[in-house]
């Protein structure tokens, strides 16, 4: 006979591939901020949720919310969710995952007839990858009351604004503050996601427990040498931008390995009008450093910045370096640790710790209330934000499994 876990695992699987129906393109999966895909995932998660025994509404930031009420009425609320934008051309899995579990979980205790202290509330955050506005976390920055007004001004690449779309959609940016919730009516925020990464899969472990999101610092930077004639310009004499530059990635990728945590990334590189017998005169690169912890994350940017005033100097080109984003490490609360570490040993399962260094919407959740994270091992080497993402059903069993254990256990 099937067991219940494996049928909820099923159940998330097929889910998971109607949802990535709704999408923008018929090759690829793309669902962005208030799209018409977007609003048919909304739609589909809104049915499923009340099938499931839920109450649904949406705040104005386009929120999907599920509310499993506790035994009595009004009881504060366990909150989780996660996202179901995507990025385009991404996985099924990343964002959606951290819906469809719960809503599982929340269709078994009502076909069960179970009921907590407690309601359990699952949010379908609107907006979280920031593809369309290039603005991040929408969704859970409403929730947490901290949303920034002044990105309802930013333009898609069509030329409509934020506010404008939200407006076309019934959603009105003078209710964003409704959807804020009140810190006493909530008890914690428990996010469940794929690793989106290799560690689970390469030590053959199913689940983890998130120690910390990790901090974020980001910078575009450009170099300005002097472009010159590839077969005429001795070699002593260049101030090539491209290999200052480039000096400048190694020294990153030198900096950032051998601490456990820290990551540096030059995810953009390019050279302006460049041509294979000119000398650049101009390069413009990114920087992404992480850390699980902030103090490691600084140290690390303040030698970059100092490396780079150097090299500057010894190879006579002018760098200008500009900051574009900066995020704090984020800790998950020991205490939400410590329970869903023993719903995962209960469970039969070996436990391990890790670092998220993918930025989540728990990050804006903290602004409220304590959060922790559940990761659910993904395949393909632990690609993510790529068709290729994948997740197996008895993974999403086990997930569920687990989560569910963590909800009937919780003490707050």
């Amino acid at each position: 006979m099937q067991e219940p876990w494996d049928r909820c695992g099923e159940r998330i699987m097929a889910w998971s591939d109607q949802l990535a129906q709704h999408s923008e393109a018929p090759d690829m999966l793309t669902r962005t901020y208030l799209t018409s895909a977007h609003h048919g995932a909304a739609a589909q998660l809104a049915d499923w949720m009340c099938a499931a025994g839920m109450n649904v509404r949406r705040d104005m930031a386009g929120n999907v919310i599920g509310r499993y009420e506790g035994l009595t009425a009004d009881a504060p609320a366990l909150l989780t969710g996660s996202h179901f934008d995507t990025v385009r051309n991404g996985g099924k899995y990343d964002g959606n995952l951290g819906i469809l579990l719960p809503i599982a979980c929340v269709q078994q205790w009502h076909q069960a007839g179970k009921r907590f202290p407690f309601a359990i509330e699952i949010i379908g955050f609107a907006e979280e990858e920031g593809v369309r506005f290039k603005a991040t976390l929408l969704g859970s920055r409403a929730a947490a009351g901290t949303f920034d007004m002044a990105v309802l001004d930013n333009l898609d690449d069509s030329g409509q604004s934020m506010r404008d779309v939200m407006a076309a959609s019934g959603f009105h940016a003078s209710g964003l503050g409704k959807a804020a919730y009140a810190p006493d009516a909530v008890l914690a925020f428990v996010e469940v996601h794929i690793e989106q990464g290799p560690v689970l899969l390469n030590n053959d472990l199913p689940l983890g427990v998130v120690t910390a999101i990790s901090g974020a610092s980001r910078f575009m930077v450009e170099v300005e040498g002097l472009a010159g004639h590839a077969g005429t310009v001795p070699m002593e004499m260049r101030r090539d931008a491209a290999m200052a530059a480039a000096e400048i990635g190694l020294y990153i990728e030198q900096r950032c390995s051998g601490t456990r945590g820290l990551v540096g990334t030059v995810g953009q590189f390019n050279v302006p009008n460049g041509a294979a017998n000119v000398v650049p005169g101009k390069t413009i690169f990114s920087i992404d450093i992480r850390a699980e912890q902030d103090a490691i994350r600084l140290a690390a940017v303040s030698d970059v910045l100092a490396k780079i005033k150097q090299m500057a100097a010894r190879r006579n080109v002018v760098i200008q370096t500009r900051k574009t984003h900066e995020a704090v490490s984020v800790p998950c609360a020991p205490w939400l640790q410590q329970q869903l570490a023993g719903a995962i040993e209960e469970s039969g399962l070996p436990l391990r710790h890790l670092p998220s260094g993918a930025g989540h919407d728990a990050m804006a959740m903290a602004a409220i209330t304590d959060v922790a994270m559940l990761f659910v091992r993904c395949g393909n080497g632990g690609i993510s934000h790529h068709p290729d993402e994948i997740m197996s059903t008895a993974d999403a069993a086990l997930g569920a499994r687990v989560f569910s254990r963590f909800v009937e256990n919780f003490k707050h």
